[in-house]
């Protein structure tokens, strides 16, 4: 099969999402943060082997790659585009084993009110930032406290601490909660 990519821009200056016309991810996401953590999925060592690459985020049909503030676009996006093109062919979607694939939460044994905040990030939240290349884990959900972590270009973005985050407390707390807090970890 021909891989085809489409390269998209993200808010995050620093984060591109390549978008591919296989699948990258069958079942969940994975976020690797160097190359060590992605050593045994030869795609994302091999971006990770481009100076200056932060960040690689694995989800359904799409990679999105975090670089440092220093580098160019225009040098690093060619050879990304290269290791997908090559590596594409070779690469396993259904990497489940891998200490970093965060697998899709089951609903159904989770608590009532996650339950519910799961179902309110997924209809609101989530479709915008996966469209920019990212997405969002609850992390955990005490008292009034929600705890989420920011992934893919979402995860190094500016403005997912101050309005996005904003976003998600607003919408939460005007269809669960108007007590909850909302926090970055």
């Amino acid at each position: 099969m021909d891989i085809k990519i489409l390269t998209q821009t993200t808010p995050n200056p620093n984060a591109r999402k390549f978008i591919v016309n296989q699948t990258v991810m069958n079942e969940g996401k994975a976020t690797f943060s160097n190359k060590q953590e992605g050593e045994k999925v030869t795609l994302v060592r091999d971006i990770f082997d481009i100076a200056g690459i932060e960040q690689v985020h694995l989800f359904d049909n799409f990679i999105t790659v975090t670089k440092t503030e220093e580098n160019e676009w225009l040098q690093v996006e060619p050879q990304i585009r290269a290791i997908i093109q090559t590596r594409m062919p070779i690469h396993d979607p259904n990497m489940k084993m891998e200490a970093n694939v965060a697998p899709r939460v089951d609903r159904e044994t989770l608590p009532p009110d996650l339950r519910k905040i799961e179902e309110i990030l997924d209809r609101t939240i989530r479709p915008g930032l996966q469209g920019d290349g990212g997405d969002l884990e609850v992390v955990g959900f005490e008292g009034n406290n929600l705890q989420i972590r920011y992934q893919g270009a979402c995860g190094t973005c500016p403005s997912s601490i101050a309005g996005t985050l904003q976003a998600i407390e607003s919408i939460l707390q005007s269809e669960f909660r108007p007590d909850i807090i909302v926090q970055a970890v």
